[in-house]
């Protein structure tokens, strides 16, 4: 099994990982990246490329060409830069056919249905769909439950979860957005833990246990299914879900779910107004 070079990038702001993925047997010198983030400050609706150019820099400094700008689903806590690194480095934006469910969900709450069709997206996954980055052989499996729309990116032996999992000390996302299911997280859980033990798993996002560690990325199929605090092998459905019910209950949406949600359907863009200007609509007690 190849084994993809992978460079990881941490926001602190919004605790999201990206990352870079490529092959240093490829002579084209092509890549991937997962999940990007576009700066966003909701007090000012100012936007900054400062976490995308880290990644852009990288992708030059490493001589490689941008193939595909890849989400694992609609994130709900940060914009990503999908479109910025479009424009800067080329690549087609690619996610699962599921975001669709997504676009339905939301559209009719922000009334911008009208423009926002997922026509940003180049190319939308159908589930299991193969493709290959560079010469690496890719997978995309769909692991809903922290939306319906949650998708993991198989790439050689690497695993690129999303939301779908997180490291074992921190365990799983939440499952209390519209279509979320506790139920379906842990179906995902056992259809990741039925790969091989040595695959390396590449979480979405990772919050440590406060007083433990600094950020991570990266855990083992084997290391998952033996230590995830939430969803390790002795744990079984029925604890699971009450368990993740009973934490969600009552949680604060995240700061940037409404920017992000409306962004991110459209790909990390905003849409334009008939006066020229972008907005960002704050539905009032909808929520």
């Amino acid at each position: 099994m190849s084994a993809p070079s992978v460079r990881g990038f941490f926001d602190p702001a919004t605790a999201t990982w990206t990352y870079v993925v490529w092959s240093e047997t490829d002579a084209q010198r092509r890549c991937a990246v997962i999940d990007s983030v576009l700066d966003y400050d909701a007090a000012s609706g100012k936007t900054s490329t400062a976490s995308a150019d880290l990644v852009a820099d990288f992708v030059r400094e490493k001589n490689l060409t941008l193939e595909w700008i890849l989400e694992t689903h609609i994130h709900a806590d940060h914009i990503t830069a999908a479109s910025y690194l479009k424009e800067k480095l080329g690549g087609k934006i690619a996610a699962s056919c599921h975001m669709r469910e997504i676009i339905a969900t939301w559209t009719p709450l922000f009334q911008n249905g009208a423009d926002t069709t997922g026509e940003e997206f180049d190319h939308l996954f159908a589930d299991d769909e193969k493709f290959t980055i560079a010469d690496l052989q890719a997978r995309i499996i769909h692991t809903p439950g922290h939306t319906p729309a949650d998708t993991c990116y198989i790439v050689g032996d690497a695993v690129f979860a999303g939301d779908a999992i997180f490291l074992p000390d921190v365990g799983s996302g939440r499952c209390d957005f519209p279509g979320g299911s506790a139920g379906d997280s842990y179906a995902s859980s056992r259809t990741l833990f039925a790969l091989p033990d040595a695959y390396r798993i590449y979480v979405g996002h990772d919050y440590p246990p406060e007083g433990t560690r600094g950020p991570l990325c990266m855990s083992t199929v084997g290391e998952q299914k033996k230590d995830n605090v939430r969803l390790n092998l002795t744990v079984d459905r029925e604890s699971f879900v009450a368990r993740r019910t009973a934490d969600d209950t009552g949680k604060d949406v995240p700061p940037l779910l409404l920017p992000s949600l409306q962004a991110n359907m459209r790909a990390g863009t905003f849409g334009t107004a008939t006066n020229g200007i972008r907005y960002v609509k704050i539905p009032v007690n909808a929520l």
